[in-house]
């Protein structure tokens, strides 16, 4: 059994050491925000974070989750659901589909923690790897440039 510190609690997984930590998050503790897309890393839909840093859930075995880990699902982004890029995805009404949204916005998170003002080059190299297949990335980018503005603005939610 594992002990995983997940949107600031704790759980018990009992599941196999190889189990992959989105079949642990998604499956065992029922925090379905955090979607299956392609299983191997690719598309981005998984993206969770793990002291801070974006990760492909569907990539990182159950046994090689550090202990002292500290994991972030869209659940626990921001409690009241305001996170800076969480408002910039409404107003620039990102979703069409909506299924790449959660590692969208896992990711876009993580890119402005380490880059607070991007370019759009910035942007799309920040974003690279995460899939939309409504390709809605103009308005991913709008979003991205616009949740930096909104944390420039005093929402220090980023």
């Amino acid at each position: 059994m594992s002990q995983l510190s997940i949107n600031g609690h704790s759980y018990f997984a009992d599941a196999p050491p190889d189990t992959p930590l989105l079949w642990v998050i998604r499956e065992d503790l029922q925090l379905t925000g955090t979607r299956f897309g392609c299983g191997m890393g690719l598309c981005g839909s998984c993206t969770v974070h793990i002291n801070g840093e974006p990760v492909r859930s569907c990539q990182i075995q159950l046994k090689d989750v550090p202990a002292d880990a500290l994991i972030t699902t869209i659940e626990g982004l921001h409690p009241s659901h305001t996170h800076a890029v969480q408002q910039a995805w409404i107003e620039h009404q990102v979703p069409q589909c909506g299924y790449c949204q959660s590692g969208q916005i896992m990711q876009a998170a993580a890119f402005l923690s380490q880059n607070p003002n991007p370019t759009d080059a910035q942007i799309v190299e920040g974003m690279n790897g995460n899939i939309c297949r409504c390709a809605t990335y103009s308005r991913i980018v709008g979003a991205v440039k616009r949740a930096a503005e909104i944390t420039r603005e005093g929402n220090k939610n980023v």
